[in-house]
């Protein structure tokens, strides 16, 4: 059964059809908006926020464009606003803080390995103008014409964005290589030394 007679179906209130949808697209979704806020449990929170939508939404798809377009629209909406609320407001309970660390809830996070990390790191740094589209063709393989329906932008706006997201991605890991060689360096000439 296709995507689209999956989203007729969920139209017609058919919940076995939308368990199907979160089941291809939960752990693409989840990882999608993880690479854009660098919150792994917020980015599950999100997933969830999305296929809620999705869900009571459904009758406002239209079938002109693929259904992974419109999901992953609703995801980098919901992540744009989430990025624009955590800027303008960070604030963290001490109860919240305290609990977080008690729990041992910061241990969650999938373990990442020293370059994932750097890319993550990298990413976040990027403006989300540039962020996004990057993440949706080199890490969720969506082609040019897919990322330009997601983001309501022409294709060409799409390929500048992606192109420079890349180039400043590179600069920055650059960067990043170049600070752990020099640290690399000075751990080894402090060895030499007694």
């Amino acid at each position: 059964m296709d995507e689209q007679e999956l989203v007729r179906q969920i139209q017609e209130g058919d919940e076995m059809a939308f368990a199907k949808i979160v089941n291809i697209y939960k752990d693409k979704i989840v990882n999608y908006l993880y690479q854009f806020i660098g919150d792994y449990q917020r980015a599950v929170d999100l997933s969830q926020e999305t296929f809620m939508r999705v869900y009571f939404k459904a009758n406002k798809y239209k079938p002109i464009a693929p259904f992974s377009s419109w999901i992953y629209a609703i995801a980098s909406n919901l992540a744009k606003t989430e990025m624009k609320r955590t800027q303008k407001a960070p604030t963290v309970s001490l109860d919240d803080l305290h609990n977080s660390y008690s729990s041992g809830a910061f241990s969650e996070n999938p373990v990442e390995t020293g370059l994932t990390r750097n890319i993550r790191q990298s990413l976040n740094l990027l403006h989300p103008r540039y962020r996004i589209p990057v993440i949706l063709k080199d890490m969720e393989g969506f082609s040019l014409e897919e990322i330009a329906q997601i983001l309501k932008r022409p294709i060409g706006t799409i390929k500048a964005r992606i192109s420079r997201g890349r180039k400043y991605l590179r600069r920055e890991l650059e960067n990043v290589l170049d600070e752990e060689d020099k640290d690399l360096e000075k751990k080894e000439n402090s060895y030499g030394r007694t």
